[in-house]
């Protein structure tokens, strides 16, 4: 690879010689909250399960507790009481026991005068001296530092407060600012803390983690080794999504150089979770010693691409498809910062496997999903064999026992050829799958493509929703060796709109994001689980039918070209009282048809109309009005689609 250019030359070290790189570990919040399997024993379960899975040795090494550790009142010196019930054996004593392992272990408090839980544990403000020596004295390496019960103190003054306290143990502490961004402190903070929170708290949805992350990525400049924007913890392993969708997560925090603090319970994790955790080639990602955040250099339609500098200047770069649909992106050596060169090594993050380009780099990227990879000048790319792009051509719907054309492509990107190609697709079992034309090449130079038609029926009676296909492709390189590529392909079976005005809440949506809990069906949402939601109420008027959501959301529904209108009332849920900002938007196809401005509160229901015509699917966002998502119970009443 490359040398470093001078401007990839590695950021002086942060004055203390604390989190260079950004911190990885453990907080049990996102799995446990204030449950009483929150415990000891869970605790050194965890610094179990990192030395057992091979965490410990991917570089993960804070166990750090969240909430709900201490008794609701101190000792009549002031002091912090551990729960004798959760702690039998006190803090110190975990800690002792994380240390044994190798392992650096964390607490919690808030910087106000109870913490977050409704319970009303201690906070340390007013107290900041007298708890950051309890910390020291057990041992504590890590302390995270909410924004709870404030009592409107000057957020710079209690976060510096707790800074000067923490330095005074003489214990070095790496000091975590949960301030929820919301006084910028990605402005101010970089001599208080070593990392700050950008965002309110991640849930785990898609809506949510996509929201979060589209607030910390313009934050790049400010992240540097010892100074990190912290989007909040990793849900990978909760369960609220996809694989393919937990693979993003973690591709973003770490092409972000953000924090990775597991949330997950390790202890009832599966493989795919570990997998995921442990890819020591994302991981080296996050963890360059350059400390460089990636940068947006195009995002359009969905289609991001980040890229982030490396130490051996080589560029990490995600392909990311924020869409409900599989979408081709693509970039280049130059625009990713790499010097010009006959060609260039491509090594896929997720797949493991090297290939090398001429120059411009592209994938067809899943639903949802994120190619990650890094790419470098080498002067050995051509012992790799060429990349290719796999891809799939026209409408993914189709409707059960009609026969359709799937159409794919293979093409090479390489700057040597892909010799003896051959493609075959594959489907669900009683899936019908024929080739109509040819599914060999000879040989595929630069920019070729072998197109292919699939005949593809599904079997009677395929209930609607999305399948899995697997494009395969095999192919000999220059240099020997066969190689072989796939690509997921997703087709959804589909019924028609009926004919004349109908609600949406009545249908079935080809797919649904929100950022609480899930999209409802005629009642608000809850935040939580299904079917917890109120009437959908705005205004005063209670309406019957509809969508309730919450920022940010997204809702697609089939409409096959068929329909012309769409109609709806949309604003707040009454049921925030005075809180959240909202803004609607209507898509038709790539475009968009209809939208409102921010709406709160004081902003009366409005009346949405947008015009579909010829439009294969109408997808219903809800963004957060630019402030945040808390509060932003979002209805779609009366929607209702003309066809």
């Amino acid at each position: 690879m490359a040398p470093a250019s001078a401007a990839d030359a590695p950021t002086p070290a942060a004055g203390d010689g604390l989190a260079l790189t950004p911190p990885m570990g453990f907080n049990n919040w996102n799995s446990t909250h204030c449950r009483p399997d929150f415990d000891e024993t869970m605790v050194k379960g965890i610094a179990d399960l990192f030395v057992e899975k091979g965490l410990k040795a991917a570089g993960y090494q804070y166990v750090n507790l969240d909430d709900c550790w201490a008794l609701p009142e101190r000792d009549a010196d002031g002091k912090l009481v551990p729960d004798p019930t959760r702690f039998p054996h006190g803090i110190k004593a975990v800690a002792d026991y994380v240390h044994s392992k190798g392992l650096k272990f964390g607490i919690y408090t808030s910087a106000g005068t109870h913490t977050c839980d409704g319970l009303g544990f201690p906070g340390a403000l007013g107290h900041e001296y007298s708890d950051a020596r309890q910390f020291a004295d057990w041992g504590v390496d890590y302390l995270k530092y909410d924004n709870c019960n404030n009592q409107g103190v000057d957020a710079k003054k209690r976060y510096t407060d707790m800074r000067d306290a923490l330095k005074a143990t003489g214990r070095p502490i790496v000091y975590s600012i949960c301030e929820w961004g919301a006084n910028r402190p990605w402005e101010w903070a970089s001599d208080v803390g070593h990392l700050w929170r950008t965002t309110y708290d991640i849930s785990d949805s898609w809506g949510s983690m996509l929201s979060i992350a589209k607030q910390n990525l313009p934050l790049d400049a400010y992240a540097k080794p010892g100074n990190w924007n912290d989007p909040d913890m990793l849900e990978v392993g909760n369960g609220g999504m996809t694989d393919t969708e937990y693979r993003t997560h973690f591709s973003l925090w770490s092409v972000m150089a953000a924090p990775l603090i597991i949330g997950a319970d390790l202890r009832t994790a599966d493989q795919a979770t570990f997998d995921i955790l442990g890819n020591r080639e994302v991981i080296a990602v996050d963890q360059d010693p350059l400390g460089k955040q990636g940068r947006v250099i195009s995002a359009e339609g969905g289609r991001w691409v980040i890229v982030k500098p490396m130490a051996d200047g080589s560029r990490a770069i995600a392909l990311f498809n924020e869409s409900d649909r599989p979408q081709r992106i693509a970039t280049t050596a130059k625009a990713a910062g790499l010097p010009g060169a006959r060609a260039y090594t491509v090594r896929d993050l997720w797949q493991h496997t090297s290939q090398n380009v001429a120059d411009t780099f592209s994938a067809t990227v899943p639903a949802h999903g994120t190619v990650l990879v890094r790419l470098s000048t080498d002067t050995d790319w051509a012992s790799s064999p060429p990349a290719v792009e796999l891809g799939q051509a026209g409408s993914p719907f189709l409707t059960a026992d009609t026969e359709a054309t799937v159409t794919t492509t293979v093409t090479d990107l390489g700057r040597t050829a892909a010799r003896g190609v051959s493609v075959r697709l594959s489907a669900p079992g009683g899936w019908s799958v024929e080739p109509a034309s040819g599914t060999t090449a000879k040989s595929l130079s630069t920019g070729d493509r072998l197109s292919t038609d699939w005949r593809v029926r599904p079997p009677t009676g395929t209930p609607i929703g999305p399948y899995d296909l697997t494009l395969t492709a095999t192919y000999t390189s220059a240099a020997g060796g066969r190689a072989t590529s796939t690509l997921p392909l997703r087709v959804t079976v589909v019924v028609p709109p009926p004919v004349g005005t109908s609600y949406l809440s009545d249908a079935t949506w080809l797919s649904a994001a929100n950022g609480w809990g899930p999209v409802e069906k005629d009642t608000s949402v809850g935040e939580a689980a299904a079917g917890d939601g109120g009437p959908l109420t705005m205004g005063g008027v209670v309406h019957a039918k509809g969508l309730g959501a919450h920022a940010h959301s997204e809702v697609e529904y089939y409409l096959g070209g068929r329909c012309t209108s769409f109609s709806a009332q949309v604003g707040l849920d009454d049921e925030t009282g005075s809180n959240g900002s909202v803004a609607f938007e209507v898509w038709a196809d790539g475009r968009r048809a209809a939208s409102t401005g921010v709406l709160t509160h004081t902003t009366s229901p409005q009346s949405l109309t947008a015009d579909l015509a010829g439009a294969e699917t109408v997808r219903l966002v809800v963004t957060d009005g630019g402030d945040g998502v808390d509060h932003d119970h979002a209805d779609w009443a009366d929607a209702t689609v003309t066809c």
